[in-house]
């Protein structure tokens, strides 16, 4: 399995000093996190994209190209990658970019994003959501696998003859995950094209998520790719570690109670017993991420929100050093013994195993996979009444 640390880019006032960072503070402490992530050892450093204050990744290919120059060996992803407000043919170029500069480290993630006025913003309606992630995902898919498109559709103008550059790397487009906490579309559309589905379930129950991921394997296997079991799958959670619990929950109290997401509603230990939120020592973190594999099956990545709400950056670096350090470490070990079979993926694919798999399937970077946008909108339809 797979674990590693994703960001929301938020700005927010430390409670405790009253400091705001500003933008280019911001920015820069999470290139050192992802820098600090990848020295310690964690498998991924995702990032979120967002459009508004009060938060600052607006560009995720900037700054993960940059990263990967610095980093060695983690894996750079997006925690979300707005399919929706983005045109597919800027993401096709812009992601085959980041995967030839990265030379494959990389994944990114779909999602429709939860902030109503971006819509408008890049002249989209967000009642559209749905049709606009099946539509755009669609055309992105086709770009980055047939040479040359011919298209159209509703929401974008007509191409011709367009070719996107530059082609993906070794001819194998980037891995993809498509996020969502509550749209079975979404998971449908997963599970149509055989991609990963990310669960990013940092506000929600864990019978929520057990019945998304578990509609998510029963459609991938449905549309061929293999068993339920074998279904690629990404859970969201959310951490604060000190050696000693108590600690733990006097230092984030204040953070937690007045974070813009939830600050000022349940308490810390109601929304802990409700979500994965978990404050306190290294042990009780283990024990408790180590039992979601027996609510969702075996999966295979395991993402952290360890840097919001105010935190220092000094706090956040030691907060790594814990998860790399105790934390991962064992959980790898319990995680991976409950591993159902050896034909169950132990990680998300590689571009390494892709290529390989992509060359003795005879597949070609001219290979379209998928029937195109009407067929993928009645099987999504389909899918959601299910």
């Amino acid at each position: 399995m797979q674990f590693g640390i994703f960001s929301v880019s938020d700005i927010t006032p430390d409670p405790t000093t009253g400091r705001v960072p500003d933008d280019t503070e911001r920015v820069r402490d999470m290139l050192t996190i992802a820098r600090h992530a990848d020295e310690a050892g964690l498998d991924v450093f995702a990032t979120g994209e967002h459009h508004n204050p009060p938060f600052v990744a607006s560009s995720p290919t900037t700054m993960l190209g940059y990263l990967a120059g610095v980093t060695r060996n983690i894996t750079l992803s997006t925690a979300t990658t707005l399919i929706t407000t983005n045109d597919p043919v800027r993401l096709a170029e812009e992601y085959a970019m980041l995967q030839v500069i990265s030379d494959g480290r990389m994944d990114l993630m779909m999602g429709r994003g939860n902030t109503g006025p971006v819509y408008p913003w890049f002249g989209q309606d967000i009642r559209n959501g749905i049709p606009l992630a099946v539509e755009n995902y669609a055309l992105l898919r086709r770009l980055w696998t047939e040479d040359v498109v011919d298209w159209e559709g509703t929401f974008r103008t007509a191409l011709q003859g367009f070719t996107s550059t530059p082609r993906p790397l070794d001819g194998v487009p980037p891995f993809v995950w498509h996020g969502s906490i509550r749209s079975p579309e979404i998971a449908e559309q997963a599970a149509y094209y055989g991609d990963g589905f990310l669960h990013n379930n940092i506000f929600w129950p864990m019978h929520h998520t057990r019945q998304m991921v578990r509609f998510y394997r029963q459609r991938y296997e449905h549309h061929g790719h293999g068993r339920a079991d074998q279904a690629i799958v990404g859970l969201g959670g959310q951490v604060f570690l000190h050696r000693n619990s108590q600690e733990a929950v006097r230092q984030f109290r204040p953070y937690f109670d007045v974070a813009p997401v939830y600050g000022h509603g349940p308490s810390l230990e109601d929304f802990s017993a409700q979500t994965p939120l978990t404050v306190g020592s290294p042990q009780q973190v283990i024990d408790r991420y180590a039992s979601f594999v027996d609510d969702v099956g075996y999966y295979q990545r395991q993402m952290f929100l360890i840097d919001h709400a105010g935190l220092p950056l000094k706090t956040v670096l030691e907060q790594i050093d814990l998860l790399a350090g105790e934390v991962v470490p064992a959980l790898r070990t319990i995680v991976e013994a409950k591993r159902p079979a050896d034909d169950v993926p132990l990680n998300p694919p590689t571009h390494a195993e892709r290529v390989a798999a992509a060359r003795a399937a005879g597949r070609t970077a001219a290979t379209h996979v998928g029937d195109g946008v009407d067929d993928v909108t009645g099987t999504l339809a389909e899918g959601a009444r299910a």
